[in-house]
């Protein structure tokens, strides 16, 4: 199993590590179960689905094929003026948000993740057509499940050197 291995310094396993989220595809990484909507569904119905499923996003689909994307961000956007709850998702939900694909890997979604400044990426197949949710906490479970070995003995800070000696 990647992560696993002894090393003879910090640089291999920092290596291997970066080797393996470029090859390793996120098809186990996600949300199977996200929550999904109609863009004519009005605000308060798929707030109140977001509420009873405690998720934070939601997969807005037509005719099987994902058009739109409504988080917990647009919902507190939402309470800062006097929204009509009945009008429909569609007028403020996100529009073609980005994706990832099943097949893509790691750190491809942990780029756009990070570029865009996004918590969570709906995952698609080729037609659009979506097949989960990725979350920032299903990127944290997988280094935390594929790399305990460098994850738990990395200090905070790489080059921190301790001040005062530990121990009794």
């Amino acid at each position: 199993m990647p992560g696993l291995l002894w090393y003879r310094n910090r640089e291999e396993r920092v290596v291997d590590f970066q080797l393996n989220l470029k090859s390793e595809p996120i098809g186990q990484v996600y949300s199977v179960d996200p929550v999904t909507a109609s863009p004519s569904q009005s605000l308060r119905e798929v707030i109140d689905l977001l509420s009873s499923a405690k998720q934070g996003c939601a997969l807005i689909c037509e005719s099987d094929r994902l058009v739109g994307l409504f988080t917990e961000r647009d919902i507190v956007s939402l309470m800062t003026s006097a929204t009509d709850l009945e009008q429909p998702v569609s007028t403020v939900m996100t529009e073609t948000p980005v994706t990832v694909q099943s097949t893509d890997s790691v750190a491809v979604a942990i780029t756009r993740m990070s570029s865009g400044g996004y918590r969570q990426l709906p995952v698609v197949d080729e037609q659009n057509k979506p097949l989960g949710l990725l979350k920032v906490s299903c990127i944290l479970n997988y280094f935390v499940e594929h790399f305990p070995a460098t994850i738990y003995t990395l200090p905070p800070e790489p080059d921190q050197v301790p001040t005062t000696r530990e121990g009794a």
